[in-house]
């Protein structure tokens, strides 16, 4: 009995301990908030709640491609004379690559106009004859089979003659492939040989040139944008595609050009290319770039800075500036982003002013110091 007398004060003890202690939490916590709140404004920055179109893009990893690309290559055999351009060079349409010793098909040109000369002779002697012995044959002192020799020789020399011709044309042809010019305007690789090199007709590579003006750069999207880009293209619009290079701030303009016949199987994506005029020569074939196509535009989107935008254990939300310098909680639905800034599909109406920096500080009620000046008609009247 005397021990349950004692267990019975020290329940009771606990308990009027227990009391003391909540009652003391209590008055903290009641003077916490005035305390708070008697810190004084909170310093913010501040944005007003835009209204703008704001493009519909896709984002993509992609690779610089050579508008065209050729493998100089030379049409005749011979030795290496001269080398025209140095390696890595600019080079335009027609410029001058790669001489070869023009010796050999000199000598056949000169031989195959003397075929030429000897022939055209014979072919008049044979005409003259044909015609002195064409009268004898009318006249009956000839035969038709002696007539008939000299008209057959005559046509056979002509023939000759044509022959000779085309021979002449053909030797000319080949001379003029010791002179190798470049096909297209573009940027040289590496030089593959050098003068005093013996190079076969089409089995030696000379140089590859590269065409980067304009330039093509390919990257791969999900297959379920396929269908809005095909209506896109089939109604004749304009999809501008952007490729930002690492370590540039100003990206690169172009405009999509092509859409593979096929989806990728494997990946379950489809390849595109866009055209860029590159006139600086930034882009480079084989280069990874940050790739953004735009699908479509969102007209008169609500956008806000991205740093506005904040996330709770209920979702995001931001804090709007009321007219005399208080913040509410105004819970938000997002949508895309672009360039900084986040569209609001629900929550926000243009002109509103929403914190954009200094939110940890914040509760709903709080009094604020905007520290970025006024920006809109609730800041210049508190």
């Amino acid at each position: 009995m005397h021990f349950e007398s004692q267990k019975s004060e020290i329940v009771l003890v606990g308990v009027v301990v227990s009391l003391a202690f909540l009652a003391a939490c209590g008055a903290q916590s009641n003077q916490a908030k005035p305390t708070m709140m008697a810190a004084g404004p909170v310093p913010v920055t501040v944005a007003p709640v835009g209204q703008e179109t704001v493009p519909q893009e896709i984002h993509a990893i992609g690779t610089g491609e050579a508008y065209s690309t050729v493998t100089v290559m030379s049409q005749v055999d011979g030795i290496i004379q001269k080398v025209g351009f140095v390696e890595g060079q600019e080079v335009r349409k027609g410029d001058l690559l790669f001489s070869i010793d023009p010796a050999p098909f000199q000598a056949a040109l000169r031989q195959a106009e003397a075929n030429l000369a000897r022939d055209q002779a014979q072919a008049q002697y044979a005409e003259a004859q044909l015609d002195r012995n064409q009268k004898l044959y009318r006249s009956g002192i000839i035969s038709v089979d002696q007539y008939d020799q000299f008209q057959s020789n005559a046509k056979a020399l002509e023939a000759a003659v044509r022959a000779d011709q085309a021979a002449i044309e053909n030797a000319k042809i080949q001379l003029g492939y010791c002179t190798i010019r470049s096909p297209i305007s573009g940027r040289t690789g590496s030089l593959l040989v050098h003068p005093g090199n013996l190079i076969k007709n089409n089995s030696t590579s000379l140089v590859v040139i590269n065409q980067v003006s304009p330039i093509y750069v390919d990257f791969y999207v999900p297959e379920q944008y396929l269908d809005p880009i095909r209506a896109a293209l089939a109604a004749g619009r304009r999809m501008p595609v952007t490729a930002k290079i690492s370590g540039q701030a100003v990206p690169e303009t172009g405009v999509m050009s092509f859409v593979n016949n096929t989806v990728d199987s494997s990946t379950g994506t489809v390849l595109l290319k866009g055209t860029f005029p590159n006139p600086e020569h930034r882009l480079w074939p084989g280069q990874f770039v940050n790739v953004d196509l735009i699908l479509s535009a969102q007209p008169n989107a609500v956008v806000v800075p991205s740093q506005a935008v904040q996330t709770g254990p209920r979702g995001q939300y931001v804090y709007v500036v009321k007219p005399d310098h208080t913040v509410a909680l105004e819970p938000v639905a997002v949508g895309a982003s672009y360039h900084g800034d986040t569209v609001i599909t629900q929550g926000l109406d243009p002109g509103q002013t929403v914190v954009t920096d200094g939110q940890l500080r914040l509760y709903p009620g709080a009094k604020v110091l905007i520290k970025n000046g006024p920006t809109s008609a609730a800041e210049t009247h508190p």
